[in-house]
């Protein structure tokens, strides 16, 4: 239980919007807390257009189901990570599930890594074959990602 001085936010959300959280961290192994936070702080990283006055047929459908048009000001960076094994390569394939993608890396004449990631982030990392990308080898884990 929080302390009291940590803060509560609570909110209603339509059945909809619940199924789309529910299924978004079920999706990505994280709880409520975790997605809607990581939210709140990146609503720095963003600016809001100006959202203009809805329109008949918008007053008539369900106000939940609007979304605030936003203008992305984020600039990508380079990579830094802890790990100290990075190893570039070249994709080799990627297979695409409902849920996780498989991602095989050559990185040098017939050695492959293959990692399982997110679907989500295979496709935020615009993964496809003849692509660069890094292998991040962290434990017993590998992480796939790109410059």
């Amino acid at each position: 239980m929080p302390r009291k001085e940590q803060g509560w936010v609570t909110f209603q959300t339509s059945e909809d919007e619940r199924k789309i959280l529910e299924e978004f961290c079920e999706q990505s192994q994280r709880t409520k807390t975790e997605i809607l936070r990581e939210l709140v702080r990146s609503l720095n990283q963003h600016s809001l257009a100006p959202i203009s006055p809805p329109t008949q047929q918008e007053k008539q459908e369900d106000s939940y189901t609007r979304k605030p048009e936003i203008e992305s000001s984020i600039q990508k960076k380079s990579l830094k990570v802890s790990s100290r094994n990075i190893l570039k390569g070249v994709v080799k394939r990627v297979v695409y599930g409902a849920v996780n993608s498989e991602v095989t890396l050559e990185i040098i004449h017939k050695v492959e890594l293959t990692s399982i990631i997110t679907r989500a982030s295979a496709e935020e990392l615009e993964l496809s074959e003849g692509k660069e990308a890094y292998a991040v080898i962290k434990s017993n884990d590998i992480v796939i990602a790109r410059e």
